[in-house]
Parts: C-alpha cells; structure tokens; sequence
C-alpha cells in the first residue's frame, strides 16, 4: 500500500508530505513597512535594518528616510542583500516636490510611489473624492512617465456610503487604471466594515501591494481613520479572516506584501506574525 501511495503521488508530481501537510497558503516571505519598526529606525537606521534582516525579510518600503539621503538608505540596503520595493510619500509632496519624489524612489530602487493619507477635514465628501480623483490622475500619469506606479493606501475615512457603494468605489472607479492602483491595508478596510477579500475580488489588478495587519479582538470600527496602536495584534489572533483574504490576494494580482504592526509590542508580536503566515496551509 505504501510502495502505492508514493507511485500515485510521483504520478501527480506530489509528494506525500503534501498529502500528509498540504502545501503552504503563503510561501514566500512579506516584507516590512518601515512604520513598524519606526522609534528604531530614528535611533539606528543600520542596526533596525540588520534587526529585520534577521527575521529573513528583506523586502522593504520605506515612507521615511529617517534622517539618511535616499544614496545613504540604498547603500545601507545593498550592504545587507535588501531592497526597498515602494517609496511611502506625503500628499503635498506629491503635489509640489514631483521631481524631488521620483528621484529619490528612483534611488532607492523602488517601483511603486504610495501616499496613506488624503488631506481632509471633518467628513469625507464627495467633493472631496473629485478632488483626489484628479489629483490622483495627474500624479499616477507623472510617476508612470517615470517608470513608476502610483498606489493609494487607504485608511477607512474613504468608505463613507455614496450612492450604490462607498466613496472608495468612486476613486476606483474614476481613476485610470492605467495610472493609478491601490495598496490595500487590510485593517483600514475592515475597520470601517468593510471585508478585505470582497474587495479584492470587486477590483482584480487594481490592488498592487497590501498591508498586512489584524485587529484586537473587540474593539468595534468606525470611519474616523484612527485606532489606538495597541488595537494592533500579532496576525491570527485578531478579528480578520487573513486566509481568505491571502486567497483572494493571490488571484486579483498583489505583487508586494508588508507586515505593518503600529503596536508597541513588535518584538514580540512580528515573530508571531511571521510564524502564522508560514503555517497557513491551502
């Protein structure tokens, strides 16, 4: 019978570990948002970075410079066989420091640009999103002139009711997706109840990169676009079905995947976090 089962599993170009373990759900390695890691990074920028080399991650995406010139952050990089994969940008320098912005991501070897903030006050409004919507255009058409992908990361204000969906649809839907795509922060879509997974599955190839997060068991959402850093936890002990959502990641095209913890409890809880992505099993 055993002699069997290894003949038939040859046949499928399995193994029997597979039949016994089934294969892994999430093989490769995520990457890191330097956020994370951001009270280290401001004291030592090679320590933090030898720090997350150590977890086995070397893919990173940097929304600070943390006091170095992008040439100083890409050396570092290149001395420790690590690359920054998307370049974190503020709205108003992406409306006044264009130049200044793909140079640096440029430098730093990124492909993708991301902005995590529209600057608002009060609700978000539909005027709003037309707004950003040609905003958004006009710079996603810059950085692709550039060799560069424009990604709006979002951060749950977006989800105000509008018409037959939300404000978020509204972006999708009027910027040009050949110009702009979306990084998906997977707490900052459920806590304004949205689910994750659905959304991936609305927008196939829209969404490019994904942060990967969870949510203290708990705590209720709302759309204010704010938590307190603690309601971060270690990935699988929280609210989100991070399964599903990995799945539905896979088929719509997300090319890039960051653990993003803004606890103060990383030590602890990004281990963790990397241990349950590697025994997530299909």
């Amino acid at each position: 019978m055993k002699k069997w089962i290894l003949l038939t599993f040859g046949l499928l170009g399995l193994s029997p570990a597979f039949a016994q373990k089934g294969t892994a759900l999430f093989p490769q390695v995520p990457g890191m948002v330097s956020y994370t890691y951001r009270n280290s990074f401001q004291k030592d920028v090679a320590a933090t970075l030898d720090t997350i080399k150590a977890l086995g991650i070397t893919d990173m995406e940097f929304s600070n410079l943390f006091g170095k010139t992008a040439v100083d952050l890409r050396k570092l990089l290149d001395e420790r066989g690590m690359n920054c994969s998307s370049f974190g940008v503020g709205y108003p320098d992406l409306q006044n420091k264009m130049a200044e912005v793909t140079q640096n991501a440029k430098t730093l070897g990124a492909s993708f640009v991301r902005v995590a903030w529209i600057p608002h006050t009060g609700t978000f409004t539909p005027e709003m999103a037309q707004k950003t919507v040609q905003d958004f255009n006009q710079f996603g058409k810059a950085l692709k002139e550039a060799g560069l992908t424009f990604c709006y990361h979002n951060h749950g204000f977006e989800f105000e009711k509008h018409e037959n969906g939300t404000l978020f649809d509204y972006i999708v839907n009027n910027t040009d997706p050949n110009y702009v795509s979306f990084e998906l922060d997977v707490l900052w879509a459920f806590f304004p109840g949205q689910d994750p997974a659905a959304l991936l599955n609305k927008y196939p190839n829209r969404f490019k990169l994904m942060h990967l997060k969870d949510l203290r068991k708990g705590v209720a959402g709302n759309l204010s676009g704010g938590t307190p850093p603690t309601n971060d936890v270690a990935l699988g002990t929280g609210q989100l079905d991070l399964p599903a959502i990995l799945r539905a990641a896979q088929k719509a095209g997300v090319a890039h995947y960051y653990i993003e913890d803004e606890s103060p409890s990383i030590q602890v809880q990004v281990p963790q976090s990397l241990a349950y992505l590697k025994s997530l099993k299909k």
